[in-house]
């Protein structure tokens, strides 16, 4: 068997290195080339009488931060230092507020119970009833079953939903839910 020199071998090496290198760029550039084309822009446009796509309704940026700010604002007419989150439907934070003085758990808090409030769509102090009949719903990653959520609601389906925590109470944190939750409807 012949051997091989080492200037052979790394200049072999390079040579499918380059094409290696030069295939990759062509596949990429080829796949940016194709999300320009206009069947693939057409496709981004909502067909509605497609029975294969779903339409969303959700609130905008400013709808929640207008809603966050209700909360806080209530949460300071009683006094009380708290954080809020809103997220959508999705459980995703759209707004997370860390009031002056809210402690340090608190946006952790408001966040859970926001997420737990919009998957069940119900408020998070009717959801901590229910852990009586099934106790692995707290085991579920994410939640947090304490009052404190609110769900919100457009045609009986959730949209969003606000947490609190940092007041003394979870009954508190929840009516200062329900204030951001009414500061929609206005």
């Amino acid at each position: 068997m012949k051997k091989i020199s080492m200037r052979t071998r790394v200049l072999t090496g390079a040579v499918a290195a380059a094409a290696l290198g030069a295939g990759t760029l062509g596949a990429v550039s080829a796949s940016a080339d194709t999300a320009q084309t206009p069947a693939v822009q057409a496709a981004v446009k909502a067909d509605p009488q497609n029975k294969n796509l779903t339409e969303t309704t959700e609130l905008t940026v400013e709808a929640a931060t207008k809603a966050a700010q209700a909360t806080l604002d209530a949460a300071a007419k009683a006094g009380q230092h708290v954080s809020v989150a809103v997220v959508d439907r999705d459980g995703i934070t759209r707004v997370l507020l860390k009031g002056d003085g809210a402690g340090p758990q608190s946006p952790v808090s408001a966040e859970r119970k926001a997420f737990t409030a919009v998957s069940w769509n119900a408020p998070t102090s009717e959801l901590a009833k229910r852990l009586a009949q099934a106790p692995n719903l707290k085991d579920i990653p994410g939640t947090l079953f304490l009052a404190g959520g609110a769900p919100v609601q457009a045609k009986g389906a959730p949209i969003a939903a606000i947490g609190v925590a940092g007041a003394p109470s979870g009954d508190l944190d929840e009516q200062f839910a329900q204030a951001g939750v009414a500061a929609l409807g206005k």
